[in-house]
């Protein structure tokens, strides 16, 4: 599909950056105002709830799709890299599936360690998008990235 369209590699990382950059950005923003309360006047949910905003954008988020496409081009070929990412995103989609079994176990063992943990983690994905960005306009002639 890349080469149809005639799109490159570091375009195509510049976005997964640009996508990893926004999700994180608005997770990390959205952790600091607390979570939405429901109207009164709204319908008690549905079952629909369970694909989305659940399983979509959740489990199943804009920027592990990029990740995954983006490791997917660099693979090309090779076989065994694309096995690794097929094995690597089941064992995440299994961690995920593990952690929704168990979640209220968790979260009264570490839940407010967890918080701190994702603000953390949160921050560290900001940085990492913006690396991915960086180097994708370097990789397409941009600048020249100096290495520290």
């Amino acid at each position: 599909m890349l080469e149809n369209f005639n799109i490159s590699l570091p375009v195509l990382a510049l976005t997964g950056g640009v996508v990893l950059f926004l999700v994180a950005l608005q997770t990390v923003l959205q952790q600091a105002t607390g979570p939405a309360r429901p109207r009164p006047d709204e319908p008690p949910p549905g079952l629909h709830l369970a694909v989305s905003p659940l399983a979509f954008p959740t489990v199943v988020t804009p920027y592990g799709i990029a990740a995954v496409i983006v490791f997917a081009a660099l693979a090309q070929n090779n076989y065994i890299d694309k096995l690794v990412l097929a094995g690597v995103v089941l064992l995440i989609l299994a961690m995920d599936w593990l952690a929704m079994l168990f979640a209220e176990v968790i979260l009264r063992w570490v839940g407010t360690t967890l918080q701190v943990f994702a603000v953390v983690l949160g921050v560290t994905q900001i940085a990492l998008g913006l690396q991915v960005i960086l180097h994708s306009l370097s990789m397409i002639g941009v600048f020249v990235e100096r290495v520290n």
